[in-house]
């Protein structure tokens, strides 16, 4: 057996401790055999297995009782009890070269069975990703513009020195790297209802943060003056949900013996894939159910790790509409030798480690660990 890693773990407010603590070195994603164990069962060849630092309370943050009356009264409003989910790891992940255990929440069966295949059949070569920087785009509208044409430029003017006024609104942000980062402007309307209407974007750097609250404070914090340089009113001052400059991209490659099954070989399965991938491609009523598969397995994900999955399923379909045709966040192409598939899906991801209901839920904080992440 390997001697034990030192490793660095966070405490609930996302503090470092004082002292390191010790846990098994990471082993492997690829556990044969997992789903035909019980719960208990599954929950020891973690514990033997995992490649993250577990909480000395184990498991007891995903029972059935794990999150008490009344930290979940504090969460939202108007409670009156808890609402379960299962929670479930999905196995056989390798990401840029590192096992990694999945955790997922989800009501809907299959899902985590199809994950789990899916990564053993991807397994061999793993995935791949490409991430931005974790860049998002408050947005401030100005109505009854009476000039947009000078409005906007009057704002491009002013672009460096309002990225300036909002970083110093954020100086512990901007010393770790982040913060405001960028300015745009653009025009809506010329004249209707609401007269000329042009919207600010300012563009935050939110490092481990979703960011939204982030966001929606600085948005308020300048829209006035925006508004003033602009010559017309301050309307909506608020994030948006199209983080298209926070997106991330997976690629992956299946060979064909990875892809037999029971009744068809790896070609005929290969091409049957490429060509439901084509299907999506040409027809959004097809693109909506190949994009619902999609999410199954990344919501999955974001309820179990305490995020804000509404919001990355706005962005998500959003992004998948911005051409002005809904079309798949996934494509799969056979590969030119015609001896395996090549899959790559991109699309936005706003997600955090810091904040939200990460610092109150514990199935979230076990969520994180499980997964490695820090």
């Amino acid at each position: 057996m390997p001697a034990p890693a030192t490793v660095r773990r966070r405490d609930r407010r996302g503090h470092p401790p004082r002292r390191a603590v010790e846990t098994r070195v990471p082993l492997s994603s690829r556990i044969p055999g997992f789903y035909r164990l019980d719960v208990a069962g599954r929950r020891r060849r973690l514990l033997e297995n995992a490649n993250a630092t577990l909480p000395a309370e184990g498991f007891a943050a995903v029972d059935p009782a794990a999150l008490p009356l009344d930290v979940a009264d504090g969460m939202i409003e108007n409670v009156v009890g808890i609402y379960g989910l299962p929670f479930a790891v999905a196995v056989n992940f390798v990401v840029d070269d590192v096992d990694v255990l999945v955790p997922m929440a989800i009501e809907e069966p299959s899902v985590v069975a199809a994950a789990s295949n899916a990564a053993r059949m991807a397994r061999p070569r793993g995935f791949t990703t490409v991430v931005s920087a974790p860049v998002m785009i408050g947005q401030i509208q100005v109505t009854h513009v009476a000039d947009v044409d000078a409005g906007a430029a009057a704002l491009r003017d002013a672009a460096e020195e309002l990225v300036t006024e909002a970083r110093r609104l954020v100086p512990r942000l901007a010393e770790r790297g982040g913060g405001p980062c960028g300015f745009d402007v653009r025009t809506l309307a010329r004249d209707g209802a609401d007269g000329g209407v042009l919207v600010a974007h300012l563009h935050v750097d939110c490092r481990d943060a979703m960011g939204a609250n982030l966001v929606n404070t600085l948005c308020e914090a300048l829209a006035v003056r925006v508004a003033q340089l602009a010559g017309g009113r301050p309307g909506l001052r608020i994030l948006s949900n199209l983080t298209d400059g926070r997106t991330v991209t997976v690629r992956c490659a299946i060979e064909d013996a990875q892809l037999a099954c029971e009744g068809a070989g790896g070609a005929e399965v290969r091409a049957a894939i490429a060509a439901a991938s084509r299907f999506a491609e040409l027809d959004p009523y097809r693109a909506a159910t190949h994009n619902k598969g999609i999410m199954n397995g990344v919501d999955a994900v974001l309820v179990a790790t305490g995020q804000d999955w509404r919001a990355v399923e706005a962005g998500a379909h959003a992004y998948a509409a911005r051409s002005g045709v809904y079309s798949p966040l996934a494509v799969w192409r056979e590969r030119d030798d015609r001896a395996g598939l090549v899959g790559e899906l991109t699309m936005p991801l706003a997600v955090g480690t810091v904040g939200g209901a990460l610092h109150v839920h514990p199935g979230a904080r076990l969520a994180l660990e499980l997964a490695g992440v820090s």
